[in-house]
């Protein structure tokens, strides 16, 4: 399939997906305006599916690892069911002010609490359980962040996480130390006995595992 034809059909999906909200698509925009990386946002595709699943799934307590400009914290925020809190982390202060304005923009500054600060401290710091975890930040760190919050997260809960095909390089031969990196994350979580997972080829790869209650 050539890029064309991509493009051709991520368009084709955006336009046959409920639109994003007022709030969602300002974030979007100023976004890529005043960010040097806008590619690190959700976007409408990928903010809808992590809206619909906390929708199913209804999980009352959501960690974000990777807050970027807080698109996908807002739209896991509203899936999520009343008295929800999710707490999500963000190492760079830089964004702390569009973060907390788009929040509040899209009215969700009592679902949402922001930690600024190293994930590897803050973590050890937050008590859960957490019902669904969301791992969107640095790629070559996957790893460590999987086992920090897996005992954590409640029996029969989610960990998922983003880029996990790297713009499908995870299937190459000359791998670079991010991809070899998401690589070994995703042999990590497919060797895994206490999980069952599923790797979703949506937008850059999204990897979903069910933590199993034990017997």
């Amino acid at each position: 399939m050539s890029k064309h034809d991509e493009r051709a059909i991520l368009r084709y999906c955006e336009t046959h997906t409920t639109p994003v909200s007022e709030a969602l698509a300002a974030l979007d925009r100023e976004t890529h305006l005043q960010t040097l990386s806008p590619q690190m946002l959700s976007g409408p595709l990928q903010g809808r599916l992590l809206q619909m699943l906390c929708e199913m799934i209804r999980p009352v307590q959501v960690l974000e690892i990777g807050t970027f400009t807080g698109y996908s914290a807002i739209c896991l925020a509203q899936g999520m069911g009343d008295g929800g809190m999710l707490h999500t982390i963000e190492v760079n202060p830089e964004l702390e002010h569009i973060i907390t304005r788009y929040i509040a923009l899209a009215g969700m500054q009592e679902r949402i609490r922001l930690h600024i600060g190293d994930a590897y401290e803050i973590l050890p710091t937050l008590p859960g359980p957490f019902d669904l975890v969301w791992i969107d930040a640095g790629k070559q760190d996957y790893n460590y962040y999987y086992d920090l919050v897996f005992d954590k997260v409640s029996p029969g809960g989610y960990i998922l996480a983003d880029n996990v095909l790297w713009s499908g390089k995870v299937v190459a031969n000359d791998r670079d130390a991010d991809t070899l990196a998401l690589h070994r994350f995703n042999q990590k979580v497919q060797a895994d006995p206490r999980v069952e997972n599923i790797l979703l080829p949506i937008r850059d790869g999204i990897l979903i595992a069910r933590k199993l209650p034990q017997p």
